[in-house]
């Protein structure tokens, strides 16, 4: 099924560059019909059920698109899911898009961990050390956890650069038992 979700995820990232769309509304609007239809088991299997009438499933999306303000595109890809009964995966295929999206844009997601909230500042300071590092922009998200005891914990993607106080003390205390 990983191979399916990728195709359509690459498929629809495709459309967006070619047409030289608002990455980040096409998101915005894609992340809003994951929420309408997750707010409605009714609509999601009203979609994915083949005794409804496909122009019956079109009017929905149409609605539903409407009330979003989404795009044409957006309407069209919804349109195909709904077609080829893929909408049962859209979480899998709208996580694909953004990853295909962020990696043709050069943006790594972060997850910034300190002991405390930091500064404008601070923050504009560690995204750049970040970036710098992996080569991408970052656009990163913000959270406290006091056992961090100082410094930060930064993820982007599999890998975790600990500079955190916690961090360090561990490392001491792997380095005094192999001593």
């Amino acid at each position: 099924m990983a191979a399916v979700t990728a195709r359509y995820a690459r498929a629809f990232a495709d459309v967006v560059f070619e047409q030289k769309l608002d990455a980040q509304k096409i998101e915005t609007e894609v992340r809003a019909m994951e929420a309408a239809i997750g707010e409605s088991p009714a609509l999601r299997h009203t979609w994915d059920n083949p005794a409804v009438p496909t122009p019956s499933k079109y009017k929905v999306l149409d609605a539903i698109i409407a009330a979003i303000g989404g795009s044409r595109v957006t309407r069209n890809f919804f349109a195909l899911l709904i077609e080829r009964r893929r909408i049962t995966a859209l979480k899998q295929i709208r996580e694909q898009f953004e990853a295909e999206i962020n990696e043709r844009l050069g943006i790594a997601d972060a997850d910034v961990t300190s002991v405390r909230t930091l500064g404008e500042d601070e923050k504009r300071a560690l995204e750049a050390q970040v970036a710098k590092i992996t080569g991408k922009k970052i656009r990163a998200t913000y959270s406290t956890d006091k056992s961090v005891l100082g410094g930060s914990v930064v993820k982007v993607g599999s890998t975790v650069y600990d500079g955190s106080v916690r961090g360090q003390l561990e490392r001491l205390k792997q380095q005094l038992i192999e001593a």
